[in-house]
Protein backbone atom coordinates (compact mmCIF):
# COMPACT_ATOMS: atom_id res chain seq x y z
CA UNK A 1 0.00 0.00 0.00
CA UNK A 2 2.74 2.41 0.74
CA UNK A 3 4.40 1.72 -2.66
CA UNK A 4 1.08 2.39 -4.08
CA UNK A 5 0.24 5.95 -2.57
CA UNK A 6 3.92 6.68 -3.17
CA UNK A 7 3.43 6.31 -6.89
CA UNK A 8 -0.16 7.82 -6.51
CA UNK A 9 1.72 10.95 -5.04
CA UNK A 10 4.37 10.98 -7.98
CA UNK A 11 1.63 11.08 -10.72
CA UNK A 12 -0.06 13.56 -8.91
CA UNK A 13 3.19 15.85 -8.62
CA UNK A 14 4.25 15.14 -12.56
CA UNK A 15 0.89 16.51 -13.93
CA UNK A 16 0.93 19.04 -11.01
CA UNK A 17 4.34 20.19 -12.66
CA UNK A 18 3.88 19.40 -15.96
CA UNK A 19 0.41 20.61 -16.87
CA UNK A 20 -0.20 24.63 -17.88
CA UNK A 21 -2.44 26.51 -15.96
CA UNK A 22 -6.13 25.73 -16.53
CA UNK A 23 -7.21 27.03 -19.67
CA UNK A 24 -11.64 28.26 -19.12
CA UNK A 25 -14.13 26.86 -21.23
CA UNK A 26 -15.88 29.40 -22.85
CA UNK A 27 -14.26 31.49 -25.39
CA UNK A 28 -15.31 34.92 -27.02
CA UNK A 29 -17.31 34.44 -29.93
CA UNK A 30 -17.74 38.28 -30.75
CA UNK A 31 -18.22 41.40 -29.59
CA UNK A 32 -19.76 44.87 -30.59
CA UNK A 33 -18.43 46.89 -31.03
CA UNK A 34 -16.06 44.34 -32.95
CA UNK A 35 -11.90 44.16 -32.00
CA UNK A 36 -10.33 46.84 -33.92
CA UNK A 37 -13.43 48.76 -35.14
CA UNK A 38 -13.45 52.09 -36.14
CA UNK A 39 -17.08 54.19 -35.21
CA UNK A 40 -18.22 57.33 -36.33
CA UNK A 41 -19.80 58.26 -33.28
CA UNK A 42 -19.66 56.91 -29.79
CA UNK A 43 -21.57 53.72 -28.89
CA UNK A 44 -23.80 53.04 -25.72
CA UNK A 45 -22.26 50.20 -24.52
CA UNK A 46 -19.74 47.10 -25.27
CA UNK A 47 -21.38 43.80 -25.63
CA UNK A 48 -19.36 40.28 -25.60
CA UNK A 49 -20.97 37.55 -26.67
CA UNK A 50 -19.49 33.85 -25.64
CA UNK A 51 -19.59 29.91 -26.11
CA UNK A 52 -21.64 29.60 -23.03
CA UNK A 53 -23.16 31.42 -20.43
CA UNK A 54 -21.16 33.52 -18.20
CA UNK A 55 -21.40 34.79 -14.74
CA UNK A 56 -20.58 38.77 -13.84
CA UNK A 57 -17.77 39.96 -11.59
CA UNK A 58 -17.95 43.45 -9.75
CA UNK A 59 -15.16 44.70 -11.88
CA UNK A 60 -16.18 42.38 -15.02
CA UNK A 61 -14.87 45.61 -17.61
CA UNK A 62 -12.32 48.36 -17.18
CA UNK A 63 -12.35 50.71 -20.23
CA UNK A 64 -9.54 53.44 -20.91
CA UNK A 65 -9.46 56.44 -23.27
CA UNK A 66 -6.45 56.50 -25.17
CA UNK A 67 -4.55 58.82 -22.05
CA UNK A 68 -4.81 55.74 -20.73
CA UNK A 69 -7.44 56.93 -17.92
CA UNK A 70 -10.27 54.98 -16.51
CA UNK A 71 -13.33 55.68 -18.21
CA UNK A 72 -16.91 55.99 -16.28
CA UNK A 73 -19.27 53.00 -16.93
CA UNK A 74 -21.99 51.62 -15.46
CA UNK A 75 -22.47 47.92 -13.60
CA UNK A 76 -21.26 45.08 -15.73
CA UNK A 77 -24.54 43.18 -16.90
CA UNK A 78 -26.36 40.77 -19.48
CA UNK A 79 -27.28 41.88 -22.67
CA UNK A 80 -30.66 40.89 -23.93
CA UNK A 81 -30.09 38.14 -25.64
CA UNK A 82 -29.33 35.92 -22.62
CA UNK A 83 -26.75 35.07 -20.08
CA UNK A 84 -23.95 33.82 -22.62
CA UNK A 85 -23.35 37.74 -23.34
CA UNK A 86 -21.84 40.76 -20.74
CA UNK A 87 -22.42 44.31 -21.18
CA UNK A 88 -21.05 47.39 -19.91
CA UNK A 89 -22.79 50.86 -20.62
CA UNK A 90 -21.19 54.50 -20.72
CA UNK A 91 -23.22 57.11 -18.82
CA UNK A 92 -22.06 59.73 -21.43
CA UNK A 93 -20.44 59.91 -24.93
CA UNK A 94 -16.47 59.22 -25.71
CA UNK A 95 -13.99 60.89 -27.03
CA UNK A 96 -12.56 60.33 -29.83
CA UNK A 97 -9.37 58.15 -30.32
CA UNK A 98 -8.98 54.42 -29.30
CA UNK A 99 -10.31 52.84 -26.49
CA UNK A 100 -8.93 49.60 -24.83
CA UNK A 101 -11.69 47.24 -22.96
CA UNK A 102 -10.49 44.81 -20.68
CA UNK A 103 -12.50 42.07 -19.58
CA UNK A 104 -12.85 39.15 -17.18
CA UNK A 105 -15.93 37.40 -16.28
CA UNK A 106 -16.66 33.49 -15.03
CA UNK A 107 -17.63 30.48 -17.55
CA UNK A 108 -20.80 28.60 -16.42
CA UNK A 109 -18.21 25.74 -15.44
CA UNK A 110 -16.73 27.85 -12.81
CA UNK A 111 -13.31 29.13 -14.33
CA UNK A 112 -12.42 32.78 -14.80
CA UNK A 113 -12.10 34.34 -18.85
CA UNK A 114 -10.19 37.44 -19.23
CA UNK A 115 -8.84 39.14 -22.30
CA UNK A 116 -9.25 42.79 -23.84
CA UNK A 117 -9.99 44.11 -27.22
CA UNK A 118 -10.19 47.98 -28.68
CA UNK A 119 -11.82 50.10 -31.01
CA UNK A 120 -12.19 53.52 -32.27
CA UNK A 121 -14.21 56.61 -32.24
CA UNK A 122 -13.39 58.72 -35.63
CA UNK A 123 -9.99 57.68 -36.08
CA UNK A 124 -7.70 55.50 -34.97
CA UNK A 125 -5.07 57.19 -32.29
CA UNK A 126 -2.22 56.04 -30.33
CA UNK A 127 -2.88 54.92 -26.84
CA UNK A 128 -0.87 54.11 -23.61
CA UNK A 129 -3.43 51.49 -22.73
CA UNK A 130 -1.68 48.96 -21.52
CA UNK A 131 -3.51 45.72 -22.78
CA UNK A 132 -3.50 43.27 -20.14
CA UNK A 133 -1.36 40.11 -21.68
CA UNK A 134 -0.67 38.21 -18.17
CA UNK A 135 -2.16 35.15 -17.20
CA UNK A 136 -6.14 35.62 -15.76
CA UNK A 137 -4.92 33.82 -12.56
CA UNK A 138 -2.63 34.28 -9.77
CA UNK A 139 0.19 31.49 -10.27
CA UNK A 140 -0.13 30.62 -6.46
CA UNK A 141 -3.89 31.03 -6.18
CA UNK A 142 -3.82 29.37 -9.56
CA UNK A 143 -1.87 26.31 -7.87
CA UNK A 144 -3.08 25.98 -4.94
CA UNK A 145 -6.88 25.85 -6.25
CA UNK A 146 -5.81 22.95 -8.52
CA UNK A 147 -4.33 21.09 -5.69
CA UNK A 148 -7.45 21.37 -4.30
CA UNK A 149 -9.02 20.06 -7.10
CA UNK A 150 -7.16 16.93 -7.26
CA UNK A 151 -7.42 16.27 -4.00
CA UNK A 152 -11.79 16.35 -4.05
CA UNK A 153 -11.35 14.09 -6.62
CA UNK A 154 -9.39 11.34 -5.39
CA UNK A 155 -11.10 11.74 -2.07
CA UNK A 156 -14.61 11.45 -3.34
CA UNK A 157 -13.49 8.35 -5.53
CA UNK A 158 -11.96 6.65 -2.65
CA UNK A 159 -15.44 7.73 -0.45
CA UNK A 160 -17.97 6.14 -2.37
CA UNK A 161 -15.73 3.59 -4.03
CA UNK A 162 -15.28 1.99 -0.44
CA UNK A 163 -18.75 2.41 0.54
CA UNK A 164 -19.63 0.71 -2.83
CA UNK A 165 -17.22 -2.03 -2.00
CA UNK A 166 -18.32 -2.44 1.40
CA UNK A 167 -22.12 -2.69 0.81
CA UNK A 168 -22.20 -4.63 -2.83
CA UNK A 169 -18.58 -7.34 -2.24
CA UNK A 170 -19.70 -7.99 1.32
CA UNK A 171 -16.21 -8.49 2.70
CA UNK A 172 -16.71 -10.85 5.99
CA UNK A 173 -13.98 -7.75 8.24
CA UNK A 174 -14.65 -4.64 6.88
CA UNK A 175 -12.88 -3.18 10.12
CA UNK A 176 -9.88 -2.50 7.79
CA UNK A 177 -11.47 -0.42 5.83
CA UNK A 178 -12.98 1.89 8.27
CA UNK A 179 -9.92 4.23 8.08
CA UNK A 180 -9.64 4.74 4.06
CA UNK A 181 -13.53 5.97 4.27
CA UNK A 182 -12.19 8.54 7.61
CA UNK A 183 -9.64 9.40 5.02
CA UNK A 184 -11.28 9.83 2.42
CA UNK A 185 -14.16 11.86 4.24
CA UNK A 186 -11.96 14.50 6.07
CA UNK A 187 -9.42 15.24 2.57
CA UNK A 188 -13.06 15.09 0.78
CA UNK A 189 -14.05 17.94 3.39
CA UNK A 190 -10.52 20.10 3.89
CA UNK A 191 -10.41 20.05 -0.39
CA UNK A 192 -14.16 21.50 -0.09
CA UNK A 193 -13.38 24.48 2.54
CA UNK A 194 -9.96 24.88 0.87
CA UNK A 195 -11.59 25.50 -2.25
CA UNK A 196 -14.33 27.50 -0.95
CA UNK A 197 -11.81 29.93 0.51
CA UNK A 198 -9.87 30.51 -2.38
CA UNK A 199 -13.02 30.78 -4.40
CA UNK A 200 -12.96 34.23 -5.08
CA UNK A 201 -8.91 35.13 -5.01
CA UNK A 202 -9.66 32.19 -7.46
CA UNK A 203 -11.95 34.10 -10.08
CA UNK A 204 -10.53 37.27 -9.42
CA UNK A 205 -6.91 36.37 -10.12
CA UNK A 206 -5.32 37.77 -6.43
CA UNK A 207 -2.95 36.26 -4.28
CA UNK A 208 -3.89 34.16 -1.50
CA UNK A 209 -3.81 36.76 1.14
CA UNK A 210 -7.15 38.06 0.00
CA UNK A 211 -8.70 34.75 0.61
CA UNK A 212 -9.87 35.66 4.36
CA UNK A 213 -11.62 38.79 3.95
CA UNK A 214 -15.42 38.67 5.40
CA UNK A 215 -16.20 40.40 2.29
CA UNK A 216 -14.50 38.04 -0.19
CA UNK A 217 -16.65 35.16 1.74
CA UNK A 218 -19.71 36.52 1.59
CA UNK A 219 -19.33 37.31 -2.32
CA UNK A 220 -18.38 33.42 -2.63
CA UNK A 221 -21.12 32.44 -0.36
CA UNK A 222 -23.75 34.10 -2.68
CA UNK A 223 -22.69 33.34 -6.18
CA UNK A 224 -23.26 29.81 -8.02
CA UNK A 225 -19.79 28.22 -7.48
CA UNK A 226 -19.54 28.91 -3.22
CA UNK A 227 -22.94 27.43 -3.14
CA UNK A 228 -22.45 24.44 -4.97
CA UNK A 229 -19.27 23.92 -2.70
CA UNK A 230 -21.61 24.51 0.61
CA UNK A 231 -24.09 22.06 -0.87
CA UNK A 232 -20.88 19.48 -0.77
CA UNK A 233 -20.23 20.28 2.99
CA UNK A 234 -23.88 19.87 3.83
CA UNK A 235 -23.85 16.43 1.97
CA UNK A 236 -20.53 15.50 4.09
CA UNK A 237 -22.27 16.11 7.00
CA UNK A 238 -25.29 14.03 6.07
CA UNK A 239 -22.47 11.04 5.47
CA UNK A 240 -21.05 11.55 8.60
CA UNK A 241 -24.00 11.71 10.61
CA UNK A 242 -25.45 8.30 8.38
CA UNK A 243 -21.75 6.52 9.26
CA UNK A 244 -21.89 7.07 13.04
CA UNK A 245 -25.35 5.86 13.23
CA UNK A 246 -24.29 2.71 10.94
CA UNK A 247 -21.71 2.01 13.58
CA UNK A 248 -23.55 2.19 16.40
CA UNK A 249 -27.25 0.02 14.79
CA UNK A 250 -24.37 -2.59 13.93
CA UNK A 251 -22.04 -2.22 16.89
CA UNK A 252 -19.29 -0.64 15.08
CA UNK A 253 -19.41 -2.69 12.08
CA UNK A 254 -19.72 -1.58 8.41
CA UNK A 255 -22.41 -3.57 7.08
CA UNK A 256 -25.11 -1.98 5.25
CA UNK A 257 -28.27 -3.22 7.44
CA UNK A 258 -31.57 -2.91 4.85
CA UNK A 259 -32.53 -1.69 1.55
CA UNK A 260 -33.52 1.53 2.32
CA UNK A 261 -30.04 2.30 3.83
CA UNK A 262 -28.52 1.22 0.54
CA UNK A 263 -31.07 3.54 -1.28
CA UNK A 264 -30.28 6.33 0.81
CA UNK A 265 -26.31 5.60 0.40
CA UNK A 266 -26.82 5.83 -3.07
CA UNK A 267 -28.62 8.47 -2.79
CA UNK A 268 -26.03 10.47 -1.31
CA UNK A 269 -23.43 9.56 -3.76
CA UNK A 270 -25.74 10.84 -6.82
CA UNK A 271 -26.08 13.83 -5.11
CA UNK A 272 -21.99 14.05 -4.50
CA UNK A 273 -21.45 14.04 -8.16
CA UNK A 274 -23.49 16.61 -8.74
CA UNK A 275 -21.77 18.96 -6.82
CA UNK A 276 -18.88 17.71 -10.23
CA UNK A 277 -21.16 17.63 -12.86
CA UNK A 278 -22.97 21.26 -12.07
CA UNK A 279 -19.76 22.83 -12.16
CA UNK A 280 -18.04 22.25 -15.09
CA UNK A 281 -17.93 20.87 -18.24
CA UNK A 282 -21.98 19.43 -18.34
CA UNK A 283 -23.37 22.57 -16.80
CA UNK A 284 -22.46 24.45 -20.12
CA UNK A 285 -22.63 23.99 -24.23
CA UNK A 286 -25.15 21.60 -25.82
CA UNK A 287 -27.62 18.77 -24.51
CA UNK A 288 -27.23 20.35 -20.52
CA UNK A 289 -29.61 17.68 -18.74
CA UNK A 290 -28.36 14.91 -21.13
CA UNK A 291 -24.61 15.80 -20.25
CA UNK A 292 -24.94 16.42 -16.86
CA UNK A 293 -26.92 12.39 -16.31
CA UNK A 294 -23.49 11.21 -18.73
CA UNK A 295 -21.34 13.27 -16.28
CA UNK A 296 -23.19 11.79 -12.69
CA UNK A 297 -22.66 8.38 -14.09
CA UNK A 298 -19.78 8.76 -15.32
CA UNK A 299 -17.71 9.59 -12.07
CA UNK A 300 -19.65 7.17 -10.60
CA UNK A 301 -18.38 4.83 -12.27
CA UNK A 302 -15.13 5.40 -12.08
CA UNK A 303 -15.16 6.19 -8.20
CA UNK A 304 -16.94 2.26 -7.71
CA UNK A 305 -14.02 0.75 -9.96
CA UNK A 306 -11.19 2.97 -8.67
CA UNK A 307 -12.08 3.29 -5.50
CA UNK A 308 -13.26 -0.07 -4.96
CA UNK A 309 -10.06 -1.07 -6.29
CA UNK A 310 -8.34 0.16 -3.79
CA UNK A 311 -11.01 -1.23 -0.95
CA UNK A 312 -9.89 -4.58 -2.41
CA UNK A 313 -6.21 -4.01 -2.46
CA UNK A 314 -6.32 -2.89 1.10
CA UNK A 315 -8.45 -5.91 2.27
CA UNK A 316 -6.17 -8.34 0.22
CA UNK A 317 -3.30 -7.15 1.93
CA UNK A 318 -4.90 -7.25 5.53
CA UNK A 319 -5.99 -10.58 4.69
CA UNK A 320 -3.17 -12.34 5.64
CA UNK A 321 -4.27 -14.91 8.18
CA UNK A 322 -6.91 -16.05 6.52
CA UNK A 323 -7.21 -14.89 2.06
CA UNK A 324 -9.76 -13.31 1.00
CA UNK A 325 -12.81 -15.53 0.19
CA UNK A 326 -13.17 -16.07 -3.67
CA UNK A 327 -17.12 -14.76 -3.56
CA UNK A 328 -16.17 -11.22 -2.74
CA UNK A 329 -13.43 -11.02 -5.33
CA UNK A 330 -16.07 -12.58 -8.19
CA UNK A 331 -18.52 -10.07 -6.78
CA UNK A 332 -16.34 -6.91 -7.33
CA UNK A 333 -15.39 -8.44 -11.31
CA UNK A 334 -18.77 -7.70 -11.65
CA UNK A 335 -19.41 -4.29 -10.32
CA UNK A 336 -16.08 -3.46 -11.84
CA UNK A 337 -17.38 -5.03 -15.65
CA UNK A 338 -20.43 -3.12 -15.13
CA UNK A 339 -18.39 0.77 -14.30
CA UNK A 340 -16.19 -0.35 -17.68
CA UNK A 341 -18.82 -0.47 -19.87
CA UNK A 342 -20.87 2.63 -18.17
CA UNK A 343 -17.43 4.29 -18.35
CA UNK A 344 -16.72 3.35 -22.15
CA UNK A 345 -20.43 5.00 -22.94
CA UNK A 346 -20.42 7.95 -20.98
CA UNK A 347 -16.92 8.67 -21.96
CA UNK A 348 -17.44 8.18 -25.88
CA UNK A 349 -20.52 10.91 -25.22
CA UNK A 350 -18.38 13.40 -23.61
CA UNK A 351 -15.30 13.29 -26.28
CA UNK A 352 -18.03 13.89 -28.87
CA UNK A 353 -19.57 16.85 -27.28
CA UNK A 354 -16.32 18.10 -26.37
CA UNK A 355 -14.22 17.35 -29.45
CA UNK A 356 -17.17 18.38 -32.02
CA UNK A 357 -14.94 17.06 -35.34
CA UNK A 358 -12.27 14.77 -35.56
CA UNK A 359 -9.52 17.34 -36.55
CA UNK A 360 -10.40 18.13 -32.87
CA UNK A 361 -8.60 15.37 -31.55
CA UNK A 362 -4.92 15.96 -32.96
CA UNK A 363 -5.59 20.04 -33.87
CA UNK A 364 -6.56 21.02 -29.82
CA UNK A 365 -4.76 20.68 -26.70
CA UNK A 366 -8.02 18.95 -25.12
CA UNK A 367 -7.72 16.55 -28.18
CA UNK A 368 -4.33 15.87 -27.24
CA UNK A 369 -5.41 15.50 -23.74
CA UNK A 370 -7.96 13.01 -24.56
CA UNK A 371 -5.86 10.83 -26.73
CA UNK A 372 -3.08 10.31 -23.59
CA UNK A 373 -6.27 9.65 -21.83
CA UNK A 374 -7.42 7.12 -24.09
CA UNK A 375 -3.75 5.30 -23.88
CA UNK A 376 -4.40 5.10 -20.63
CA UNK A 377 -7.56 3.93 -20.16
CA UNK A 378 -6.06 0.72 -22.30
CA UNK A 379 -3.38 0.41 -19.85
CA UNK A 380 -5.57 0.41 -17.33
CA UNK A 381 -8.15 -2.29 -19.27
CA UNK A 382 -5.48 -4.59 -19.73
CA UNK A 383 -4.54 -4.58 -16.13
CA UNK A 384 -8.10 -5.45 -15.31
CA UNK A 385 -8.10 -8.05 -17.81
CA UNK A 386 -5.02 -9.82 -15.90
CA UNK A 387 -7.23 -9.08 -12.68
CA UNK A 388 -9.71 -10.80 -13.93
CA UNK A 389 -7.93 -13.78 -15.38
CA UNK A 390 -6.26 -14.31 -11.36
CA UNK A 391 -10.04 -13.78 -10.07
CA UNK A 392 -11.15 -16.39 -12.78
CA UNK A 393 -8.94 -19.02 -10.99
CA UNK A 394 -9.28 -17.74 -7.37
CA UNK A 395 -13.01 -18.78 -8.06
CA UNK A 396 -12.00 -22.41 -9.56
CA UNK A 397 -9.50 -23.08 -6.70
CA UNK A 398 -12.44 -24.32 -3.72
CA UNK A 399 -13.76 -26.59 -6.59
CA UNK A 400 -10.76 -27.81 -7.77
CA UNK A 401 -9.51 -28.29 -4.08
CA UNK A 402 -12.65 -30.42 -3.41
CA UNK A 403 -12.11 -32.55 -6.63
CA UNK A 404 -8.58 -33.15 -5.87
CA UNK A 405 -9.63 -34.57 -1.94
CA UNK A 406 -12.11 -36.57 -3.48
CA UNK A 407 -9.74 -38.20 -6.02
CA UNK A 408 -7.67 -38.89 -3.15
CA UNK A 409 -9.57 -40.82 -1.28
CA UNK A 410 -9.35 -44.70 -1.47
CA UNK A 411 -13.46 -46.09 -2.38
CA UNK A 412 -14.37 -49.23 -1.19
CA UNK A 413 -17.57 -50.47 -2.26
CA UNK A 414 -19.75 -50.32 0.49
CA UNK A 415 -17.64 -48.62 2.90
CA UNK A 416 -19.10 -45.46 3.58
CA UNK A 417 -17.06 -42.20 2.52
CA UNK A 418 -14.52 -40.76 5.16
CA UNK A 419 -15.86 -37.09 6.48
CA UNK A 420 -12.03 -35.95 5.93
CA UNK A 421 -8.93 -36.81 3.53
CA UNK A 422 -6.57 -39.06 4.80
CA UNK A 423 -3.58 -36.70 6.29
CA UNK A 424 -0.66 -38.81 4.61
CA UNK A 425 -1.21 -36.62 1.18
CA UNK A 426 -0.13 -32.81 1.24
CA UNK A 427 -3.16 -30.98 0.69
CA UNK A 428 -3.86 -29.23 -2.53
CA UNK A 429 -2.21 -25.73 -3.15
CA UNK A 430 -4.28 -23.04 -2.24
CA UNK A 431 -4.35 -20.07 -4.77
CA UNK A 432 -1.83 -17.36 -5.09
CA UNK A 433 -3.16 -14.06 -3.67
CA UNK A 434 0.39 -12.51 -4.26
CA UNK A 435 -0.78 -12.26 -8.14
CA UNK A 436 -4.11 -11.11 -7.57
CA UNK A 437 -2.83 -7.77 -5.24
CA UNK A 438 0.16 -7.55 -7.70
CA UNK A 439 -2.66 -6.73 -10.81
CA UNK A 440 -5.13 -4.91 -8.55
CA UNK A 441 -2.15 -2.60 -7.22
CA UNK A 442 -1.20 -1.97 -10.90
CA UNK A 443 -4.81 -1.52 -11.83
CA UNK A 444 -4.96 1.19 -8.58
CA UNK A 445 -1.54 3.12 -9.88
CA UNK A 446 -2.89 3.12 -13.42
CA UNK A 447 -6.12 4.59 -12.41
CA UNK A 448 -4.59 7.51 -10.52
CA UNK A 449 -3.28 8.19 -13.55
CA UNK A 450 -6.63 8.21 -15.39
CA UNK A 451 -7.69 10.62 -12.73
CA UNK A 452 -5.29 13.51 -12.59
CA UNK A 453 -5.48 13.28 -16.69
CA UNK A 454 -9.34 13.76 -15.99
CA UNK A 455 -9.06 16.72 -13.89
CA UNK A 456 -6.76 18.31 -16.51
CA UNK A 457 -8.93 17.84 -18.86
CA UNK A 458 -11.82 19.11 -17.00
CA UNK A 459 -9.62 22.29 -16.71
CA UNK A 460 -8.88 22.88 -20.59
CA UNK A 461 -10.81 24.38 -23.33
CA UNK A 462 -12.81 21.42 -25.17
CA UNK A 463 -11.94 21.75 -28.86
CA UNK A 464 -15.84 22.20 -29.98
CA UNK A 465 -15.85 25.96 -27.95
CA UNK A 466 -12.53 26.64 -29.64
CA UNK A 467 -13.76 25.99 -33.20
CA UNK A 468 -16.90 28.28 -32.58
CA UNK A 469 -14.59 30.62 -31.25
CA UNK A 470 -12.10 30.49 -34.21
CA UNK A 471 -15.17 30.45 -36.61
CA UNK A 472 -16.31 33.38 -35.59
CA UNK A 473 -12.79 35.48 -36.11
CA UNK A 474 -11.55 35.62 -32.45
CA UNK A 475 -8.27 33.47 -32.26
CA UNK A 476 -6.60 35.72 -30.07
CA UNK A 477 -9.77 35.53 -27.34
CA UNK A 478 -7.81 34.40 -24.23
CA UNK A 479 -9.51 31.64 -21.88
CA UNK A 480 -8.44 31.65 -18.84
CA UNK A 481 -5.86 33.88 -19.95
CA UNK A 482 -3.60 31.44 -21.71
CA UNK A 483 -4.90 32.26 -26.02
CA UNK A 484 -6.80 29.24 -27.45
CA UNK A 485 -4.65 30.05 -30.54
CA UNK A 486 -2.93 32.72 -32.06
CA UNK A 487 -4.12 33.11 -35.95
CA UNK A 488 -2.03 35.29 -38.17
CA UNK A 489 -2.38 35.77 -42.26
CA UNK A 490 0.46 36.79 -43.79
CA UNK A 491 0.19 38.37 -47.55
CA UNK A 492 3.20 37.71 -49.79
CA UNK A 493 4.26 39.32 -53.38
CA UNK A 494 7.45 37.64 -54.65
CA UNK A 495 6.75 40.13 -57.74
CA UNK A 496 6.47 37.26 -60.92
CA UNK A 497 3.01 36.69 -62.80
CA UNK A 498 0.74 34.39 -60.01
CA UNK A 499 3.90 34.83 -57.75
CA UNK A 500 1.43 36.13 -54.72
CA UNK A 501 -0.52 34.85 -52.16
CA UNK A 502 -0.68 34.34 -48.68
CA UNK A 503 0.24 32.19 -45.54
CA UNK A 504 -2.22 31.88 -42.63
CA UNK A 505 0.08 30.41 -39.54
CA UNK A 506 -1.54 28.87 -36.41
CA UNK A 507 0.63 29.24 -33.10
CA UNK A 508 -0.40 27.08 -30.12
CA UNK A 509 -0.86 27.92 -27.64
CA UNK A 510 0.61 31.43 -28.42
CA UNK A 511 2.05 31.86 -24.58
CA UNK A 512 5.40 31.98 -23.00
CA UNK A 513 7.16 28.36 -23.42
CA UNK A 514 7.19 26.25 -26.10
CA UNK A 515 4.46 26.30 -29.17
CA UNK A 516 3.73 24.55 -32.41
CA UNK A 517 3.40 26.13 -35.49
CA UNK A 518 1.19 25.53 -38.02
CA UNK A 519 1.41 27.54 -41.35
CA UNK A 520 -0.63 26.92 -45.00
CA UNK A 521 0.24 28.68 -47.83
CA UNK A 522 -3.02 29.69 -50.11
CA UNK A 523 -2.09 30.87 -53.87
CA UNK A 524 -3.81 33.84 -55.63
CA UNK A 525 -6.89 31.63 -56.37
CA UNK A 526 -7.48 31.42 -52.13
CA UNK A 527 -6.22 27.25 -53.14
CA UNK A 528 -3.79 25.53 -50.63
CA UNK A 529 -0.42 25.68 -52.91
CA UNK A 530 2.38 23.79 -52.88
CA UNK A 531 5.76 25.81 -52.52
CA UNK A 532 9.07 24.36 -52.67
CA UNK A 533 10.43 26.17 -49.21
CA UNK A 534 8.86 27.85 -45.65
CA UNK A 535 10.88 29.44 -43.18
CA UNK A 536 9.86 31.19 -40.25
CA UNK A 537 12.07 33.20 -36.85
CA UNK A 538 10.52 35.07 -34.06
CA UNK A 539 12.35 37.97 -33.38
CA UNK A 540 11.88 40.61 -30.16
CA UNK A 541 13.37 43.40 -31.04
CA UNK A 542 12.51 45.27 -27.13
CA UNK A 543 14.68 42.48 -25.53
CA UNK A 544 17.51 42.07 -28.00
CA UNK A 545 15.88 38.29 -28.73
CA UNK A 546 16.39 36.59 -32.04
CA UNK A 547 15.67 35.63 -34.62
CA UNK A 548 14.75 32.27 -33.01
CA UNK A 549 14.21 29.83 -36.34
CA UNK A 550 11.05 27.67 -36.02
CA UNK A 551 12.55 25.05 -38.33
CA UNK A 552 9.40 24.15 -40.46
CA UNK A 553 9.03 20.73 -42.26
CA UNK A 554 6.89 20.04 -45.03
CA UNK A 555 3.84 17.83 -43.92
CA UNK A 556 1.99 17.42 -46.70
CA UNK A 557 -0.06 20.23 -47.65
CA UNK A 558 0.95 22.01 -44.85
CA UNK A 559 4.28 22.99 -42.79
CA UNK A 560 4.50 22.64 -39.35
CA UNK A 561 6.79 22.26 -35.96
CA UNK A 562 5.95 21.05 -32.60
CA UNK A 563 8.36 22.98 -30.80
CA UNK A 564 9.61 26.46 -30.79
CA UNK A 565 10.30 27.98 -27.30
CA UNK A 566 9.24 31.70 -26.90
CA UNK A 567 10.86 32.53 -23.45
CA UNK A 568 9.74 36.00 -22.66
CA UNK A 569 6.27 37.77 -23.47
CA UNK A 570 5.70 40.84 -25.46
CA UNK A 571 5.73 41.89 -29.32
CA UNK A 572 7.62 39.38 -31.46
CA UNK A 573 8.18 40.33 -35.14
CA UNK A 574 7.63 37.09 -37.49
CA UNK A 575 10.07 37.04 -40.53
CA UNK A 576 8.72 34.66 -43.28
CA UNK A 577 10.25 33.67 -45.85
CA UNK A 578 8.24 32.22 -48.92
CA UNK A 579 10.49 30.74 -51.76
CA UNK A 580 7.97 29.83 -54.65
CA UNK A 581 10.87 28.68 -57.35
CA UNK A 582 14.19 27.92 -57.85
CA UNK A 583 14.78 31.62 -57.92
CA UNK A 584 12.19 33.88 -56.63
CA UNK A 585 11.69 33.89 -52.79
CA UNK A 586 10.18 36.91 -50.34
CA UNK A 587 10.36 38.04 -47.03
CA UNK A 588 7.87 39.49 -45.08
CA UNK A 589 7.21 40.54 -41.56
CA UNK A 590 4.24 40.56 -39.04
CA UNK A 591 3.92 41.59 -35.73
CA UNK A 592 2.84 38.77 -32.92
CA UNK A 593 1.58 39.21 -29.24
CA UNK A 594 2.90 36.20 -26.73
CA UNK A 595 1.24 36.79 -23.48
CA UNK A 596 3.44 35.42 -20.42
Amino acid sequence: MRTVALLGTLLTALFLASAAPASAHAALRGSDPADGAVLKSSPGSVTLTFTESVGLLDDSFRVYDPTNHRVDTGDPEHGPAGSDTARITFPKKLGTGTFTVAWRVVSADSHPVSGALTFSVGKPSATTAAVPTGPVENPATGSLYNIGRYVAYLAVALLIGTVAFIALCRPPDPAPLRKPIRTAWWALLAATLFLFVLRSPYEEGTSPATAFDLSVLARTATGRPGLILLARVALLAITAGLYVFLLRKREHRLRPSSRPFLGTVAALAVALTLTWATAEHASAGIQVPLAMTSSVLHLLAMALWLGGLTALLITLYRATATPLPAVVVARFSRVAFASVTVLVVTGVYQSWRGLGSWQALTDTTYGRLLLVKLIAVTLLLAAASQSRRWTAKLAGAPAAVAATARERVPQTVGAPPPETPPTSEEPAPTPDHRALRRSVGAEVAIGVAVLVITTILTGTLPGRAAAEAAAAGTGTATAGGIPTTSVAMVPFDVGTPNGHGKVQITLDPGRVGDNSVQAVVFGPDNGISAVPELRLSFTLTAQKIGPLPANLTDRGGYWATNSVNLPIAGEWTMNLTVRVSDLDQVTVAKKIRITG
